[in-house]
């Protein structure tokens, strides 16, 4: 029944994505003068909460935009309604919704679907990632420097030591293709397809990650935070990737040379 109503919710929010989807909407700005929320965001957040509260109405959820109904339930609905809203509101088919699903604290389900590139992921803690119903496996490579990376930048920059902007230049300088496309959910799947080899991002939510993570995890590779620890969707640092490259980009993004 969880598995079906994860389906069924993350299909009904895709689908006012779909409808929306290079029509006409609302927009307005939160912190951050290109950081949108659209009429479609509110619509599909709408469709996605109604299956969630239709099958499990006890259930916690966490969603980007209405934010938390608490409940004392064991079990969290993690809710992305598109990630990737510019790419949405400027017609580019990178979005998607993203919904996770915690038990006791840990992330045990999600799923993230692109319906305008007909791309469904579905993960199950201990069964594995999956785009349309295919199983998906992380890339092989070893090395950095041999890569195709992925990463992310914040609407308000991070003036820290090894912030995003200064890993990036690291990285490009010496040649590494690093592309930025504005979901990190899809990012996340991509890496667990192996389309990527790795994804790092300096500043995300719960929401960004909660399905993405898990699906890098299902798919054979390793997500951790920037101190190198498991991973938790309550902090901000994210590096997602084959696994094989994990410690070497660890250390560059932490202020380590590119090999």
């Amino acid at each position: 029944m969880l598995t079906e109503t994860l389906i069924a919710a993350t299909k009904a929010g895709a689908a006012e994505l779909q409808r929306f989807f290079n029509g006409a909407f609302e927009i307005s700005h939160k912190e951050g003068v290109n950081n949108l929320v659209t009429e479609a965001d509110h619509a599909a957040e709408r469709a996605i909460i109604g299956v969630i509260q239709g099958a499990y109405p006890d259930h916690f959820i966490l969603s980007e935009e209405t934010g938390e109904i608490i409940t004392t339930s064991e079990y969290k609905w993690i809710i992305d309604p598109i990630d990737g809203t510019v790419n949405f509101a400027n017609g580019i088919p990178i979005c998607c919704v993203s919904v996770g699903l915690e038990k006791d604290g840990q992330v045990i389900m999600g799923a993230v679907y692109n319906p305008i590139m007909n791309e469904f992921y579905f993960a199950e803690k201990g069964k594995g990632a999956f785009v349309n119903d295919k199983k998906i496996s992380v890339s092989k490579k070893t090395k950095v420097i041999e890569s195709c990376l992925v990463t992310g930048f914040p609407y308000t920059y991070l003036d820290t030591p090894n912030g995003p902007l200064q890993v990036f230049e690291k990285l490009i300088r010496k040649g590494i293709p690093v592309r930025r496309l504005g979901s990190a959910a899809i990012d996340l799947c991509w890496v667990a397809a192996g389309k990527f080899d790795g994804f790092y991002e300096h500043k995300l939510q719960a929401w960004d990650s909660a399905a993405g993570f898990l699906m890098v995890q299902e798919a054979g590779g390793k997500v951790t935070d920037y101190a190198g620890n498991d991973y938790s969707v309550y902090q901000p640092h994210l590096l997602a990737t084959n696994g094989h490259i994990h410690d070497e980009l660890l250390a560059i993004i932490n202020g380590g040379p590119v090999q």
